[in-house]
C-alpha cells in the first residue's frame, strides 16, 4: 500500500527500484508493451500496487498514442436522450464494454446543424482514439463529419447515403426487417386481417426497414401506415390518425415500444379493448415500457445493450489493426430478433 505520509507521488524511477528492474522495463509494463517476460512483469505490478503508483496520462498518450477515451454521439437532441430508455440502454453497454478496456465514454449529441462545428473540431483535435455515432438520419451532416475526420469509428444502425470521403464505416444493427416480418406474421397467424402500422421517422435506415419489413409480411400489400417519431405522443397521435381513417381496423404494428405504449393509451380512450378488438406489438423489447403497459406488450426484441457492447469491440478491432478489422477491412453486424409474446397480441 502507499504510504500516506508522504506527500511525493510515485514515479516510475521508484517503481523500477522496488521491482529491481530498468525504467523502460516499468514503461512497457504500464503502458502495455510487449516484450517483458512473465516473472518480470509480475514484480512490476506488485511493485505499481505497493506504491499506488498512477501513470501519467500525458506521457501515457506520447508512448501509446493513445487517448484512453472514445467519443459517443448520438444524433437526437437533449430531451430524448434522457427520456428514452433505448439510449439508456445503449449507452449503458457502451459504457461498460469501454470501461473493461480501460477507456473513458465521452457523450456528446447533436441538437442541431450549429452543433456540427464543435464536434467535427472536437473530432480532429486528437482528443478521442475512436468514435461510436447513432440514430443517424439521412438528412445530418453528422455521417460525413465523422467519415472526414478520419477518426476510427463505429455506427449504430445501418446509415443511409454518407456524402463526403469515400471511407468504409462498420456498422451494428438489429435485423429490423426481418423483425417486423415476424412480428406482422403473427398478427396474420391471429386471424388479423386489417393490419396498420406506426412508423418511425422515415428519415431512418431502421424505421425504413420495418416498414419493409410489415409490407413484405402483407404480401406487398400496402396496408394503412401513419408515422410517428419514437415517442410516445407521436404513437398517439399516429394511432388516433389510423383509427379516424380507418375504425375497422383489428391489429397494428408499431415500431417501437414508446410508439405502441401511446397507441395503446388512445386504444383505451376509444373504448377499444387490446387485444380483444385491436391486437398490438411493438418493437425493441425495453422492459420499463413493455412490461409496464397494460395488458404487458407484444413485442420485438433487439438486444440492445449487447448490441452497444459490440460496437466498442468493432472500434477496438479496428484501433487494433490501425485501418481495419483483423480481416483487413471494416466489417459490420447484424444481430437477430425475436419475438417475445405477452397479452397484447
Amino acid at each position: 500500500m502507499p504510504d500516506p505520509t508522504t506527500g511525493a507521488r510515485p514515479t516510475l524511477e521508484a517503481v523500477a527500484a522496488r521491482a529491481g528492474v530498468s525504467r523502460a522495463t516499468v514503461s512497457r509494463v504500464v503502458n502495455g508493451g510487449a516484450g517483458v517476460r512473465a516473472p518480470l512483469a509480475d514484480r512490476v505490478r506488485e511493485a505499481v500496487a505497493e506504491l499506488g503508483y498512477v501513470p501519467n496520462h500525458a506521457a501515457r498518450t506520447l508512448v501509446t498514442r493513445r487517448n484512453g477515451a472514445v467519443a459517443v454521439i448520438i444524433a437526437e437532441p437533449e430531451f430524448r436522450i434522457f427520456s428514452d430508455p433505448f439510449f439508456e440502454r445503449q449507452v449503458r453497454g457502451i459504457s461498460r464494454e469501454l470501461a473493461m478496456h480501460d477507456s473513458q465514454l465521452v457523450l456528446l449529441w447533436v441538437e442541431g446543424a450549429d452543433d456540427h462545428d464543435r464536434i467535427a473540431r472536437y473530432l480532429g483535435g486528437g482528443h478521442v482514439d475512436g468514435a461510436l455515432a447513432f440514430s443517424l438520419h439521412d438528412d445530418d451532416e453528422l455521417p460525413a463529419i465523422v467519415v472526414e475526420s478520419c477518426v476510427p469509428a463505429v455506427f449504430g444502425g445501418r446509415p443511409g447515403g454518407i456524402r463526403g470521403r469515400d471511407r468504409a464505416v462498420p456498422y451494428v444493427d438489429c435485423d429490423n426487417r426481418g423483425g417486423a416480418h415476424e412480428a406482422v406474421c403473427h398478427l396474420v397467424g391471429l386471424g388479423r386481417t386489417r393490419i396498420a402500422h406506426i412508423a418511425g421517422p422515415l428519415d431512418q435506415t431502421s424505421a425504413l426497414d420495418r416498414v419493409d419489413g410489415y409490407r413484405e409480411a402483407l404480401g406487398g400489400a400496402a396496408g394503412p401506415v401513419a408515422q410517428g417519431a419514437f415517442t410516445v405522443e407521436s404513437g398517439a397521435r399516429a394511432m388516433a390518425e389510423l383509427l379516424d381513417r380507418h375504425p375497422d381496423l383489428d391489429a397494428v404494428f408499431a415500431a417501437n415500444d414508446l410508439m405502441a405504449s401511446g397507441a395503446l393509451r388512445v386504444l383505451r380512450e376509444r373504448g377499444l379493448r387490446v387485444p380483444e378488438d385491436v391486437a398490438l406489438v411493438g418493437f425493441d423489447d425495453v422492459a420499463s415500457v413493455a412490461e409496464a403497459t397494460d395488458p404487458p406488450l407484444t413485442t420485438v426484441r433487439q438486444d440492445i445493450e449487447g448490441n452497444g457492447r459490440l460496437m466498442v469491440r468493432l472500434l477496438m478491432d479496428v484501433l487494433g489493426e490501425g485501418n481495419g478489422a483483423r480481416d483487413g477491412a471494416p466489417h459490420s453486424v447484424v444481430t437477430p430478433t425475436t419475438l417475445v409474446r405477452r397479452a397484447s397480441a
